[in-house]
């Protein structure tokens, strides 16, 4: 459809009966629930636990806040993609010109190279805990990403992903299984407590990076447009948001809580997550660490397919290049040429010895929240022009909550970097 076909349509819609609007839900079901849950990954993982770890529960009041931002952000992503019918990477291109774009590609691009290292590093992790070997799982779980995405459908892709999301409740049960104090969890939740220090800031820097990723919003986007999802469905769209960021926010929740209420009493220190599961064994009993060790697997997994998918959408979307997963290799050799490369890179780097996956994982995190205001200013700017938007620009509540997440990252980039000097 053209653009300014779209622009005629874009006005509140009437409400439908519910059994419509319950039908349209599950088949707009997908890229809200998935881009919000895979940013629970391996270093994010890593990166809750050893907040748990070193930090017991002083971190879960930043979950509530962080969730809500993540809500407005990611419902900011699906609505540009709804109403525009383009990604993220394309309106940048389109409205700044290559030579920002390739910057702003470039700069994600080396990122996500580090977080996919991070995601085949959590393979290799978790299932070494089970006694098998790294030089098995890593290039088999490498093959297996690849097929599934080069030779599968739109569809079928995003129907073994759903089922991905299912398995964080592995998570969930980890918590439970710790036994902690809830009134003192409780107390937590609802108490913020903030440090100047260093290790502290650089750990909050880490939480709101792997929460709200850069990546995630050009993913998002994309797969609203390669799912067809228009401004007709987007209402039922933005259900799909909300209910895939609170899981997400659920699961953050019980893996701090899991790692305070065990670790963090015992002194224990961690340096990855699969360290978590292994501590845990002992203090919260075989299952408990099994649990932990068997989500660390299917999380890394998980992203381990869709980041090198989404590093393809924005960096083809970005140069004008072909993209997408429903078209075949011949129609789009540069989208899976470089999604192949990055899986390529992602794992044989893992296979060398001695490397230095435990500050890859926290680090790349950290580079993903010192990223975030760049990506999230390009968004506010596109998504509050009436000529793009039409009716649905931004209100006041989603630019305030949005500009402060920019400002507040910006103020805790800075004073990360003065105490460190």
């Amino acid at each position: 459809m053209d653009f300014r076909e779209r622009l005629k349509k874009l006005k509140p819609q009437a409400p439908k009966g519910i059994w419509r609007n319950v039908a349209i839900f599950f088949a707009v079901l997908g890229p809200g629930i998935i881009t919000a849950n895979v940013d629970n990954d391996a270093g994010g993982i890593a990166t809750y636990s050893i907040a748990g770890a070193d930090f017991g529960y002083s971190f879960l009041w930043l979950v509530i806040p962080v969730v809500f931002a993540l809500i407005v952000i990611q419902e900011m992503s699906a609505r540009m993609g709804a109403v525009t019918g383009k990604g993220l990477a394309d309106l940048i291109r389109e409205n700044y010109g290559a030579k920002v774009t390739f910057y702003v590609m470039l700069a994600l691009l080396i990122t996500n190279l580090g977080n996919t290292m991070a995601e085949f590093a959590g393979v290799a992790a978790s299932l070494e805990i089970f006694g098998i070997s790294k030089y098995i799982t890593v290039p088999i779980s490498a093959f297996f990403v690849w097929f599934l995405v080069v030779k599968g459908t739109y569809k079928t892709v995003e129907k073994v992903f759903l089922i991905a999301c299912l398995f964080y409740v592995a998570y969930i049960i980890s918590g439970f299984m710790a036994q902690p104090n809830w009134s003192v969890v409780g107390r937590e939740l609802i108490s913020p407590s903030f440090s100047f220090d260093t290790p502290y800031l650089y750990m909050t820097i880490g939480i709101v990076g792997t929460t709200i990723a850069p990546w995630m919003q050009f993913y998002m986007q994309s797969s609203i447009v390669e799912k067809g999802i228009d401004i007709e469905t987007y209402r039922q769209s933005r259900w799909d948001v909300l209910i895939g960021c609170i899981m997400a926010g659920v699961v953050v929740f019980f893996i701090i809580v899991a790692c305070a209420a065990t670790l963090n009493p015992a002194g224990i220190r961690v340096e990855s997550a699969a360290d978590a599961a292994l501590a845990l064994k002992p203090l919260a009993g075989d299952y408990c660490s099994f649990l932990f060790a068997f989500g660390l697997f299917n999380a890394s997994l998980f992203a381990a397919s869709v980041l090198p998918l989404s590093t393809a959408y924005y960096v083809c979307e970005g140069l004008g290049w072909e993209a997408g997963v429903d078209k075949d290799f011949d129609e789009a050799p540069q989208f899976y040429g470089l999604y192949t490369a990055i899986i390529i890179l992602g794992a044989v780097v893992i296979l060398i010895p001695d490397f230095p996956l435990f500050f890859i994982m926290v680090f790349s995190q950290v580079i993903n929240g010192v990223l975030l205001p760049f990506v999230l200013i390009f968004m506010l700017l596109l998504i509050n022009r009436k000529d793009l938007m039409g009716e649905f620009t931004n209100g006041k509540i989603w630019n305030f909550v949005s500009w402060f997440t920019v400002v507040a990252m910006i103020i805790l980039t800075l004073l990360m970097i003065f105490t460190f000097f």
